[in-house]
């Protein structure tokens, strides 16, 4: 018998939820998401060595990175190439930080995951880079190529936060 109020108070409880149209959700806050990840950061990186395809990736890239916030979205932007995405936020735990972007380019996705702590004004991590080719004929995977690259970043400037 106390089994089946068991049962009965969690069909109670998903169908209320149901009926009030309330949702649960899963997944990374981005109020999780410390306050110094934001602002203007020098970014070096160096390919591993062992990884990557020469052909499709650079050895050695400086960059600068404008991490902001508006709302629930965090952007990326650097103010020097005019490149822009907004970055999904997949983990977070203190000041370790998994983000990810993806870009599609005529026939090529690029996957764009990096890792990073964050220790004050910089931080050290990675740079996971997944570039799929498809046919141009039938948009089937033809080419897979992967580069991993090690991070140094240094703040430049302060936080670049603005709420809605």
């Amino acid at each position: 018998m106390n089994f089946i109020k068991k049962i009965l108070v969690i069909l109670l409880l998903f169908f209320g939820t149901c009926v009030t149209g309330q949702t649960l959700k899963a997944g990374v806050s981005i109020d999780s998401v410390p306050k110094a990840f934001y602002g203007t950061w020098r970014v070096v990186a160096k390919i591993d060595k062992q990884t990557g395809n020469r052909v499709n990736f650079k050895p050695n890239t400086i960059d600068v990175w404008n991490l902001s916030r508006s709302g629930n979205v965090i952007n990326l932007n650097n103010p020097f190439t005019g490149a822009s995405a907004s970055v999904t936020v997949d983990y977070v735990d203190g000041n370790i930080i998994r983000f990810t972007k993806t870009g599609k380019y005529d026939n090529k996705t690029l996957i764009d995951t990096v890792d990073l702590k964050l220790n004050g004004d910089t931080f050290t991590g990675i740079n996971t880079l997944v570039l799929e080719t498809f046919s141009t004929y039938d948009n089937s995977l033809i080419q897979k190529d992967t580069a991993l690259y090690i991070l140094k970043g240094e703040k430049i400037s302060g936080s670049s936060i603005t709420e809605k």
